[in-house]
């Protein structure tokens, strides 16, 4: 009875579980001079305590603030100071990401400086030994950086939104010390075409970047051959720039945010455009191809901009699994934004949570309203901001736990055909949470110590030809793969190379007579000197058919009991 009554528990507590998805206001800004307003910029997270900008703060022109993740500890770790003419010695207005490197925060601010046209910073995680790195001058370097930065060992990447040589923008890198500041690409001007204003590149990056090897991939906000922004990649060393996507307003228009990398995928939103012109989620690959609109966001009535799904995606996404998750500035049952899910195939689109309806001159709330930034992710709980909403309608910190359920696979192994001694390899992708189990099975049965996402068999034998499949399993349930069959082939076999082989030479031509070569393949007929039979028997059926002035003359192995590729001359 008690071995009943705990199964019991267990499988009630696995019920309850299941459906547990809790939305938490983790904070709800205030405003000046107390804590900060209005953020924009997506979190960080080290060990239990997220990192974060917004506007206003002791001095009115932002602040760098840590949470603790249960929502305690809040901290102003820095305020921006005053402005006088639009300078300052630190900078204002920050509305970026910050990057973490050992216990200093890096991030940039689209204003202030000594110049007004915004910083790039350095402050320890406690608030002191902060560092203006590089103040902005409106000329080769650029202006108003809008985005956050990302390193490459000791060198800092990123992108101003103006300034460059002609005013639409630039991609820069600087050493975290603040040296060897260099402009790696200023964005061309604007030409006023029949479409509107166009250029080769793009205009207006507000866009984080991503880094693979020494390839930088960004977005542009405007510009490129179709108006509506670009995907855009250039070497770290300035060289190689090229316009991988121009948007034409159906598959998106106005990359706000930047792209997520995951292999040979880039993946990325837009802002506006798609089937309802209310924004999208697209996929590309890093060389420009495979352009996929994975998901438009639907019609969304004017002026709440209502709607079941989301509508004007701000932020940019981050990958768990096969999953990408993001926020909507609009849209949802009350038009105040969504938080979102969906495949990396498209699929599977979940609107996790509606933020509620303002309400006030201040547009209150509990939840907080229109997420301008994205989202982080740690185990099975979803971080973010909003810009607006809470109790004083400032903006909240917020936190969303994913709800367990049981895995699903989305990308299946693939049937292969190798030949004798080659190495194969099976892959499958599956949901993530909880992280799930694999077990590899071979014709049902299961292969010891194949445990792992993929499975590899090398140097495969006959032996190791059959159907193999995998299950898929986590506390709340398991999934098993579709079939996926291994062909091992002998020596030979269906084109491959034969084993090495002895054969007579080709006797010399018959004075006189012409000689006709005939070339062919396939499987080596079985029995003691088969070949040479069929051989004999396909050259006297030649020589019926041509003139008298021809000999055909036969050609064979002399090893006869290789089984394999046959080539036969004549």
């Amino acid at each position: 009875m008690k071995l009943k009554i705990l199964a019991f528990a267990f499988a009630l507590t696995l019920a309850t579980n299941l459906v547990a998805q809790t939305f938490t206001t983790l904070h709800s800004f205030v405003g000046y001079p107390i804590d900060g307003a209005n953020p924009e910029a997506s979190l960080i997270l080290a060990g239990s305590t997220l990192y974060g900008t917004a506007g206003s703060g002791t001095y009115g022109y932002g602040t760098v603030f840590a949470i603790n993740t249960n929502g305690t500890g809040f901290t102003n770790v820095y305020s921006f100071t005053a402005l006088n003419n639009n300078t300052n010695s630190d900078g204002a207005y920050p509305t970026a990401r910050l990057m973490l490197l050992g216990n200093t925060l890096y991030g940039t601010a689209q204003g202030g400086g000594s110049l007004g046209h915004g910083t790039i910073f350095a402050v320890n995680i406690n608030g002191t030994s902060f560092k203006n790195l590089h103040s902005f001058t409106n000329g080769i370097d650029g202006a108003g950086p809008w985005a956050g930065l990302i390193s490459l060992g000791s060198t800092l990447y990123g992108t101003a939104e103006y300034g460059g040589n002609s005013g639409n923008g630039t991609v820069f890198r600087v050493n975290t010390d603040g040296s060897s500041f260099t402009s790696l690409h200023s964005f061309t001007a604007l030409i006023n075409s029949t479409i509107g204003l166009t250029n080769g590149d793009g205009a207006w990056p507000t866009a984080e970047l991503a880094l693979s090897g020494n390839m930088l991939y960004g977005t542009t906000f405007q510009g490129g051959t179709s108006v509506f922004g670009t995907v855009f990649e250039i070497n770290t060393n300035g060289s190689s720039f090229k316009n991988l996507h121009s948007f034409n307003g159906n598959d998106g228009a106005l990359p706000y945010y930047g792209l997520v990398l995951s292999g040979n995928a880039l993946f990325g939103t837009t802002t506006d455009g798609g089937s309802a012109g209310r924004g999208t989620v697209f996929k590309m690959n890093i060389d420009g191809s495979g352009f996929t609109n994975l998901y438009s966001f639907t019609a969304a009535s004017y002026p709440l901009f209502t709607n079941s799904d989301g509508a004007f995606p701000e932020a940019g996404l981050i990958l768990s699994g096969n999953t990408l998750y993001g926020t909507a500035y609009n849209g949802g049952s009350s038009g105040n934004g969504t938080v979102f899910k969906l495949n990396t195939d498209g699929s599977g689109f979940v609107n996790l949570h509606t933020f509620t309806v303002t309400s006030g001159s201040n547009l209150t709330n509990s939840d907080g309203a229109n997420p301008w930034a994205g989202l982080i992710i740690s185990g099975n709980m979803l971080f973010g901001t909003t810009s607006k909403g809470g109790i004083a309608g400032a903006g909240t910190v917020f936190s969303l736990s994913l709800a367990p359920s049981a895995p699903t696979i989305t990308t299946q192994p693939q049937s292969q055909t190798a030949q004798v001694g080659n190495s194969v390899n099976f892959a499958v992708t599956a949901s993530e949470y909880p992280s799930p189990n694999y077990q590899w099975q071979l014709n049902g049965q299961n292969i010891p110590n194949a445990t792992n996402v993929t499975l590899t068999l090398n140097s495969v034998t006959a032996a190791n030809s059959g159907g193999y499949t995998v299950v898929v399993s986590n506390p709340y349930g398991s999934v098993t793969s579709a079939t996926a069959s291994l062909a091992v082939l002998d020596d030979g076999a269906n084109g491959n190379t034969p084993a090495p082989i002895t054969a007579t030479p080709i006797p010399s031509k018959p004075s006189g007579a012409k000689n006709l070569v005939f070339i062919t393949h396939g499987w080596e007929p079985e029995g003691p000197l088969a070949d040479i039979s069929w051989i004999n028997d396909m050259s006297n059926a030649i020589q019926d058919k041509v003139s008298s002035d021809w000999q055909v003359v036969g050609y064979s192995w002399i090893e006869t009991s290789e089984k394999g590729c046959l080539s036969c001359l004549f």
